[in-house]
């Protein structure tokens, strides 16, 4: 096997220096090694792809749908992700200039964080956060700004927004917004949504609005920071989470047709365009009734789901805020045990066999807490739910 050249190692992008490993990876490949582990770590839907869409996957290849498609996405696909976006949440955008299918959500993060940022501005990021974010701001030559939210119920208020700003300046380029949010599963009312908006209008900071859960709201509808803030905003979404086709990579973004432009020179330059039999199931899941009721009947299960975890970990002990989307839970470690997440965590995985994610991954408020995916069948969530109990009850 060939062996580096020593001074080749010093050749790389410096602010790589800066950068660790995703915790949340690095914690699972961890406890895989345990024999008998049951992994509540990642957020990976348990259901397969639904019959209808993988058949148009199916016949798009059989049809020879197998050269180049646009840069931005098949014109079927972004007509589905406006009509999609019309349909659920009243937001208008043309499908022809106002939207760029990404591979998957975490492309579109790549492409709006490297197009905006310049060597040394910020981007607001309210925590505890998916850490996606944290390395793609580094890298870019930004500097991350956390907001401690868990004083709030892990809900960025209006009055830490204009403290943020005030305090960082002209130096803001970005805020990221993820709701309803990974890790908490907390999301925003209209009328917070609205308040944060008014915070934002008078200024030029890029309003980065990841919705990629936003179908799996429980409670209320979910409602579009594009909604009172179109001229601004950037909106991430995609199937991976509603339709369970994380593996299939397909996202998107929308946003006014000047900012799209520049957006489509770092996407075009980084991946060419999406793949075609991907982005053939993914128009049939965003414009089907049939791809309509596969969300539903997903979001039943993951609410019942929900509703037993949440009251097995109150029961317990742990301090759980409610969630009121995605499909996770995030929960503080009483008194009297392990107060350091990660040395919980460790030693959870190790004596009872159960993984969860150390909340300290994401970002300053999350130390304390764990976080479990209750993306996983009934049955495992029970085996779960048994083997965590055993473990408090020692």
């Amino acid at each position: 096997m060939p062996k580096a050249k020593p001074s080749l190692l010093s050749s790389f992008n410096n602010r790589l220096d800066l950068v660790k490993p995703s915790a949340i990876r690095a914690f699972d490949n961890e406890v895989s090694a345990i024999p008998d582990i049951l992994k509540l770590t990642l957020g990976e839907p348990d259901f397969n792809v639904p019959e209808h869409i993988k058949a148009a996957a199916i016949h798009s290849i059989t049809a020879n749908d197998s050269h180049y498609s646009a840069s931005n996405g098949t014109i079927a696909l972004r007509k589905a992700a406006a009509n999609f976006l019309a349909d659920r949440y009243q937001l208008d955008y043309h499908a022809e200039n106002e939207i760029i299918v990404t591979v998957g959500a975490t492309e579109a993060i790549y492409t709006v964080l490297t197009s905006l940022l310049n060597v040394g501005d910020k981007v607001l990021l309210p925590t505890p956060i998916f850490p996606l974010y944290i390395p793609v701001t580094i890298v870019g030559g930004g500097e991350p700004v956390f907001i401690d939210t868990s004083t709030n119920n892990f809900v960025l208020s209006p009055e830490m927004l204009t403290a943020a700003i005030a305090e960082h300046g002209d130096k803001i380029k970005a805020i990221v917004l993820n709701f309803p949010s990974n890790p908490t599963g907390v999301t925003y009312t209209a009328d917070e949504i609205k308040a944060l908006a008014d915070v934002l209008r008078d200024t030029n900071i890029v309003v980065i609005s990841d919705e990629i859960y936003s179908e799996l709201t429980y409670d209320e509808k979910h409602v579009s920071m594009a909604q009172y803030l179109p001229e601004q905003t950037i909106l991430l979404n995609g199937v991976s989470k509603s339709h369970a086709m994380t593996g299939y990579r397909i996202g998107f973004l929308a946003g006014p047709a000047e900012l799209v432009a520049k957006l489509g020179l770092i996407h075009q330059f980084t991946i060419t365009t999406a793949t075609n039999s991907a982005m053939a199931a993914a128009a049939e899941a965003l414009s089907t009734e049939a791809g309509r009721q596969d969300t539903l009947d997903m979001k039943k299960a993951y609410q019942a789901r929900r509703d037993f975890v949440y009251q097995t970990m109150i029961s317990l002990g742990f301090v759980v805020p409610k969630p009121a989307g995605a499909f996770y839970i995030f929960a503080k470690i009483p008194a009297g045990y392990l107060q350091d997440d990660v040395a919980f965590a460790r030693d959870l995985a190790q004596k009872d066999k159960l993984a969860v994610v150390p909340g300290s991954a994401f970002g300053p408020g999350g130390e304390g807490y764990i976080r479990i995916s209750y993306a996983a069948s009934m049955a495992q969530l029970k085996e779960a739910m048994a083997r965590l109990s055993a473990y408090m009850a020692r």
